[in-house]
Formats: C-alpha cells, sequence, structure tokens
C-alpha cells in the first residue's frame, strides 16, 4: 500500500441534484449566445438550422446514455480516465489525462476565462484590467473548491440556474417583445437533395456537436457522489436531455426574430435578439446573462477536471502530491491548484485560442474511445456474473446499434473537423502523441 492509500478519502457529498447541475454546467458556456450563427451560415433554411440543433441533441442523448452505462460499471473517481485505463491500457488514460491538463480542458478554461473578463469589465465599468478581473475569477473559483466539494458543488449548482434563467429570459423576450420578428417561413431546404446539402450539413453539425460536448466531465466526480452509479447516470440523462431542450428553444427564438439571413449576419445572435426586444438596455442585460454563464462554466470545470490528475497521481502516473487529499476539507487541493494556475498562465499568454484551435479534433477521438470501451466492458461481462449485475442497473437502450452509430458519429467530425483545418489537427495529434514518451519516461521513473 503507498502513501496515497493512507491519505484521506475524498468525501462523498453529492447527490442528483449536483450531477445534473454538473452535467448541464459543462455542456452550457457562452458559446450558446453566440454560436447559433456559424450553423446558419452553413445551412440556410429554418428546417434545416433547427434540424442540424435537434440531430445533434439526440447524439448527444446517445452519448449520454453510453456514459451513464458506464457510470454505472464503475463509479470511480476520474470518471472517463478510468474507463479508458480500464478498457485499454494505463497509458491511454494518461495520455487523455495530459491532454486535458495541458491543452482541452485548461485551454478551454483560459479561453472562457477572458471572454468573463470582457463582458464582465463591459457590465461594470470596473477600474480593472482585464486580465486582472481573469486572474481573480480563476483564483476565486480555486480557492472555492479547495474549500470542499459541497461549496465547488454550491457555487457551480447556483450559477447554472442563473444561467437556466438567463436563457429563459431570452426566448420570453425574444418570443413576446421583438416587435417585428422575421418568423419561420420559408422553403424546407436551401438546395435540392444531393451531395452539397449532405456537406453543408456536415459542416453545421461540426459546431453544433462541439457545443453538445463536455457533458462526460461530470463523470470525474464519481467518487465524490453518494451514489454514483444511480444518480450519476440519471443525471447524465436528465442534464442532457435538459441542455437540448434549452439549445432548441434558444435557436428557435434567433431563427424566429432574426430569421437565417439575419442570424447568418450576426456574430453575436442573442445581443441581436436582446437589442431588437429592448435596445442596448436588452444587450446589456444580456450581457450579464454571458458573464454568468461563463463563470458558471469556469467553475464547473474546477470542480470536475482536478479529480483527473488525483487519480492519474493515484495510479502513480504524476507527481505524487497531487494525490494529497486535504484532511479537513476533503478534496485534492494540489490537483484543484495545478488546474486554477495553468489555466491562469494560459490566460495570460493569450495563446489560448491557438491552442483550442489544435485539439478540436482530439476531443471527439476521446468520446469515441471512450464509448467504444463500451463493447470491451459488455464481452467481459458475459464470463463475469458481478460485473453483469453491475452492468445491469443500466443498460443502453438499442445497443450494439446506437453505441456504434454514436462511434461512428465521433469518427465522421474528426474526420471533418481534420479535412476542414489538416494543419491545426496534425498539431493537436502531435500534442497528443507526445505524450506517450512522457508516460514511458514516468513509469520508468516512478518504477518501484
Amino acid at each position: 500500500m503507498n502513501s496515497a492509500d493512507k491519505s484521506p478519502k475524498l468525501a462523498r457529498q453529492l447527490g442528483l441534484f449536483d450531477a445534473t447541475m454538473i452535467v448541464m454546467g459543462g455542456i452550457v458556456g457562452s458559446g450558446i449566445f453566440m454560436n447559433p450563427y456559424v450553423v446558419a451560415r452553413q445551412v440556410h433554411t429554418p428546417f434545416l438550422i433547427l434540424s442540424a440543433w435537434l440531430l445533434g441533441g439526440l447524439i448527444a442523448i446517445v452519448g449520454a446514455f453510453i456514459y451513464a452505462e458506464l457510470a454505472a460499471r464503475y463509479p470511480e473517481v476520474g470518471g472517463q480516465y478510468a474507463y479508458l485505463r480500464k478498457a485499454y491500457h494505463p497509458s491511454i488514460a494518461f495520455i487523455y489525462g495530459w491532454g486535458l491538463l495541458l491543452v482541452t480542458q485548461t485551454g478551454g478554461m483560459a479561453a472562457v476565462a477572458v471572454t468573463f473578463s470582457k463582458y464582465f469589465l463591459e457590465v461594470t465599468h470596473a477600474p480593472l484590467s482585464a486580465p486582472v478581473v481573469t486572474i481573480l475569477a480563476l483564483a476565486l473559483l480555486t480557492v472555492i473548491n479547495c474549500l470542499g466539494v459541497r461549496a465547488g458543488s454550491s457555487t457551480q449548482n447556483l450559477l447554472m440556474v442563473l444561467k437556466i434563467l438567463a436563457i429563459v429570459a431570452l426566448v420570453f423576450c425574444g418570443l413576446f417583445f421583438v416587435r417585428e420578428p422575421q418568423g419561420m417561413t420559408g422553403p424546407a431546404l436551401d438546395r435540392p437533395v444531393s451531395f452539397s446539402l449532405l456537406v453543408a450539413m456536415g459542416a453545421a453539425m461540426t459546431p453544433v456537436m462541439f457545443a453538445y460536448g463536455v457533458w462526460q466531465t461530470a463523470s470525474f466526480v464519481s467518487g465524490e457522489m453518494k451514489d454514483a452509479r444511480r444518480d450519476l447516470a440519471r443525471g447524465l440523462l436528465i442534464g442532457v436531455s435538459g441542455v437540448v431542450l434549452l439549445y432548441m428553444v434558444v435557436n428557435f427564438v434567433c431563427v424566429y426574430a432574426l430569421g437565417p439571413d439575419g442570424l447568418a449576419q450576426t456574430e453575436t445572435p442573442a445581443s441581436s435578439v436582446m437589442r431588437l426586444a429592448f435596445g442596448e438596455r436588452g444587450a446589456t442585460l444580456i450581457a450579464v446573462g454571458i458573464s454568468i454563464s461563463t463563470l458558471g462554466f469556469l467553475s464547473q470545470g474546477m470542480l470536475t477536471a482536478p479529480r483527473v490528475y488525483f487519480a492519474m497521481a493515484e495510479d502513480r502516473l504524476f507527481f505524487k502530491s497531487v494525490a494529497w487529499v486535504n484532511p479537513r476539507t476533503r478534496v485534492p487541493v494540489v490537483a484543484i491548484a495545478l488546474q486554477g494556475l495553468f489555466a491562469i498562465v494560459i490566460a495570460l499568454s493569450g495563446e489560448y485560442e491557438k491552442i483550442l484551435s489544435y485539439v478540436v479534433s482530439v476531443d471527439f477521438i476521446w468520446f469515441g474511445l471512450t464509448a467504444a470501451s463500451l463493447f470491451v466492458f459488455r464481452r467481459r461481462s458475459e464470463s463475469e456474473d458481478s460485473s453483469d449485475a453491475i452492468g445491469n442497473r443500466f443498460r443502453v437502450p438499442g445497443h450494439p446499434i446506437t453505441t456504434a452509430l454514436f462511434v461512428i458519429a465521433c469518427a465522421l467530425i474528426v474526420l471533418s473537423t481534420i479535412y476542414k483545418n489538416p494543419g491545426n489537427s496534425a498539431i493537436g495529434l502531435l500534442i497528443v502523441v507526445a505524450g506517450i514518451p512522457v508516460y514511458l519516461f514516468w513509469r520508468w521513473w516512478r518504477r518501484e
């Protein structure tokens, strides 16, 4: 037994509501207030725009079912990291965690922190610079999460509820206060059924699927849930379904108020809708909502991602100190502080946008690999009665067909992204591959 085994254990204090809010908080950031225009630039009718978001939502729900079964089978700290380790090899899990800390999670948090500072200063006109606000926001969330998982989760729950209220307000104002909405009329298709239409829908699906991503981070806190097998599985399904509903009504309102052409011409559709409803005062109000939403996304990331680094350290694949749990707060404070520090450094470096452009294809490689792990676990469980009993608590409807379709969807998104951005995708893949020699060195250095 190593020293990490003798340290205080993580506290199991989270329930179904916490799980649901964590799932929704990981998906809903600032993007839904701004990104609908990206889809409208690829397909140009209300039917096609909403169909893209609905299809993306259905794929996300299938993914939620898959992760729900994985959570029911293996309710361990680190979630997706643990699934990859058990299904394939510790090296695969390490490379996932490596990319999460150095690029994916940290780069995303840095970008969102900068977005938060922009909107915060726009609303408050505080006598602070944007970098100072960025540092203060990340530092504050780091401290809150070091106080305990209950403190971090309660903060996340509050911010997610406020996000939902902001979205509801946007929808209500767009439906009832825009004086001359463009409506939902027009043809169903913007071109004949052809390969060109298929390519356009594929291009539209890429930003849609990224908008629906990040629900998997809820699995990272499995080790701190009272009943992870039940509550995380249910939270994944409720949370993803709730986000699909929110996204659909937001996009309906954007198309209804602005029309497909108007939506495609603005890079800030939520602000445009609110400006039509209440003028510049409306734009200011939605800026408040976006500020809250971005802060909520940061809170969710600070709550969940450090558990992966903690799990890596427990597996002796990372610095031993990262596995240290504070005996009073019973959270991995070193891992949390590490996440906060890395996010601050990348945010201040100004390189976060470049970093994110490198890894957009990599994200869905991990989605696909994790979903495919269900085939591995199902095959193993055929000869292991105990594992099969656990798996029977929740099973993916339509497996193996639905699981295979999700894996194929992930593969198509990866291929589409590589095709559109070969240079950045190649760099992203090189960053991932660079984790292999690091893993080998770490195993050599930490060998007993």
